[in-house]
């Protein structure tokens, strides 16, 4: 059977089988979980609106997406050319350059919750 069009479960068996590795073994993926599960814990603790979960699940989905597919594209850029190259390196350098505009965003997020708690509590 052909890798592609394979059944849902299959195609979600090779995902999660992506994200354990990542979680072993990418530094960067388990620093950002760890943030995933403190801003999971914070609004806990502050029990802000649903509209607050919404936008902080969304970020914080959105970084660990964004530094999943710089794990993959770092892995196949280093496999197909592991010499240093030039343009090899600008790809490595615009998926780093992504997780970091995500993150930004999530960092954003956070400040502005931060700031709408601290209005409320004013």
């Amino acid at each position: 059977m052909p890798l592609k069009n394979q059944p849902f479960p299959v195609r979600l068996g090779f995902a999660l089988k992506g994200l354990a590795h990542a979680l072993r073994h990418e530094r960067s993926v388990q620093v950002q979980a760890a943030a995933c599960v403190l801003a999971l814990l914070a609004l806990l603790r502050l029990r802000p609106s649903p509209g607050w979960w919404a936008l902080v699940a969304l970020a914080s989905a959105g970084v660990i997406a964004a530094e999943l597919l710089n794990t993959a594209i770092e892995a196949l850029a280093d496999h197909l050319h592991p010499e240093l190259h030039a343009r090899i390196q600008l790809v490595k350098d615009c998926a780093a350059a992504g997780v970091l505009v995500a993150v930004l965003g999530a960092l954003g997020v956070a400040l502005a919750l931060g700031w709408e708690v601290l209005r409320a509590r004013l």
